[in-house]
């Protein structure tokens, strides 16, 4: 004899299927969903472009690999740096004031936003430099390029003006505090120029912001350590430089976006 389910019993089962269906296909999206997410936020490999990046514009400055967009200020070579472990080191074997050392991208930058990491030796001292012009009159990329300063502010062995410290746009506008890591590890710096306004980042903080030319500026420039360098940050657009002080410095994730 068959037995016969009543239809009430049929509609259970059957919205229950249909219930379960759904939570595992709920499940299944959340997964993916949250998996997308990871991926989305998980870091890019050293030296590399996320898909994101690209889109939004960004170029290599540095691959891991090569220097080949970079040259030494005023000549068509590169020495005093190496590529060690997919980082660009600043040997450390230029005289005190980094004069034969100093780099250049082989490119000249208007407006712009740069990002990179750095790691310094203990006492070290360097810089990041922008707007450089290369002329036979100017001997040294800071004769006319604003520099975003790099030190190691825990260990220089001598006192440090607070226009000294990492981040500052040195010797005209301290950062807002010292956002450094200690030496031998490593920090992240933007520095974004858009029309002559300028920022300035040190590890996802905003540290220095101010316009160039202005009469505040022009000020600062004529009273201080640049009143020698008549052309100091007067131009427009120009190469971007990495300074060898004579001390071992590291830099990595060097990419720049045009703006």
């Amino acid at each position: 004899m068959r037995k016969i389910i009543p239809f009430y019993l049929l509609l259970s089962i059957s919205l229950w299927a249909c219930q379960s269906g759904e939570n595992q296909n709920s499940e299944s999206s959340t997964e993916t969903e949250a998996e997308n997410e990871a991926e989305e936020m998980a870091p890019a490999a050293d030296n590399t472009l996320t898909d994101a990046e690209k889109a939004e514009g960004w170029q290599l400055l540095f691959d891991g690999k090569s220097m080949d967009q970079w040259r030494l200020y005023g000549k068509d070579n590169l020495a005093g740096w190496a590529i060690v472990d997919g980082e660009m080191q600043a040997l450390g074997e230029a005289g005190p004031e980094g004069l034969g050392a100093d780099i250049i991208t082989k490119e000249e930058f208007e407006n712009f936003e740069l990002s990179l990491e750095w790691k310094i030796s203990d006492a070290g001292n360097s810089g990041i430099f922008f707007n450089v012009v290369e002329a036979p009159e100017y001997k040294t990329v800071y004769a006319t390029g604003p520099e975003y300063q790099l030190v190691d502010d825990i260990g220089f062995p001598s006192p440090l003006e607070d226009w000294q410290t990492s981040g500052a746009n040195y010797a005209m506008h301290p950062p807002t505090r010292v956002a450094s890591n200690p030496a031998g590890t490593y920090n992240l710096s933007r520095i974004r120029v858009e029309n002559g306004h300028v920022q300035h980042w040190l590890n996802n903080e905003k540290v220095v912001e101010y316009d160039l030319w202005t009469p505040e500026w022009q000020k600062l420039r004529d009273e201080g350590k640049w009143k020698e360098f008549p052309d100091y940050g007067k131009a427009k657009k120009g190469h971007i430089a990495l300074q060898d002080h004579g001390n071992q410095i590291w830099f990595k994730n060097v990419k720049v976006k045009r703006l």
